[in-house]
């Protein structure tokens, strides 16, 4: 008997683990030039608060080295580099080429010629203890096997090492009906008239709604190997930043 196919969320379709990749790839090479003008409309600018405050709370430090997993269009990176300096190192990753390429060419175009490279979070081109931090940020929702990605990312941090995940999470009940009119609405909405694509903005609130919610998360960082893991809630939960360390 042939083995059965293991299956996954996209948003809230099943699918097979195989195919979820391939379309979440379509999902930004659709959106990748203007993902950025998107985060800032749908987000009223938020966004680059969660940032800096992500960057603030990963104790980088001059001349570290850092991961900037799914980084998209480099504004994580840009921030992280200032923050570490000439002397540290930031590496920008993304699955996506064409995110990959808008990130890359922003990061030139502000005189921050970073090196860049496309891989698989699950599958990191690193060595082990390669890196002081590793940050995702609005990126591990979309990957197929998260347990995975994560012990990838804390195999590839120094002991001591930190990792940062920054993702949309379970909100406060009490903004729960106004969100969810936001994001099933005014969101789709809003990225067809920006993006010309409304389905993958569609995507974007389904996947937030199928991700673990902050003890979820919370659990798997510890299940992946990682200690001291603990979350910050920010604009009521909209987003989570998480933390945890690898102390072996």
């Amino acid at each position: 008997m042939a083995a059965m196919s293991k299956t996954t969320h996209f948003g809230y379709q099943t699918v097979d683990e195989g195919e979820k990749a391939s379309r979440v790839r379509e999902v930004f090479a659709s959106v990748a030039r203007r993902y950025d003008l998107m985060n800032d409309v749908m987000s009223f600018g938020l966004h680059r608060f969660w940032k800096r405050y992500a960057i603030e709370l990963s104790g980088a430090r001059a001349g570290d080295r850092v991961l900037d997993v799914a980084g998209g269009s480099g504004d994580l990176s840009r921030l992280m580099a200032r923050k570490v300096g000439p002397d540290g190192q930031v590496w920008l990753s993304d699955i996506n080429s064409d995110m990959l390429r808008v990130g890359r060419d922003r990061l030139l175009d502000a005189g921050m010629p970073l090196p860049a490279i496309q891989c698989d979070a699950e599958h990191l081109p690193f060595p082990d203890g390669y890196f002081d931090c590793v940050m995702v940020a609005f990126g591990l929702r979309n990957m197929t096997r998260k347990e995975a990605a994560l012990t990838e990312m804390r195999r590839v941090l120094r002991p001591g090492g930190r990792l940062l995940v920054l993702e949309f999470s379970k909100v406060n009940p009490l903004l729960a009906p106004a969100y969810d009119a936001y994001s099933f609405h005014v969101i789709p909405a809003l990225g067809q008239r920006i993006a010309g694509d409304a389905a993958s903005y569609r995507y974007l609130a389904e996947s937030i709604r199928m991700h673990p919610d902050q003890e979820t998360l919370r659990q798997m960082m510890v299940d992946a190997g990682l200690a001291q893991v603990e979350y910050f809630n920010l604009t009521g939960g909209v987003v989570a930043l998480h933390r945890g360390v690898r102390l072996d």
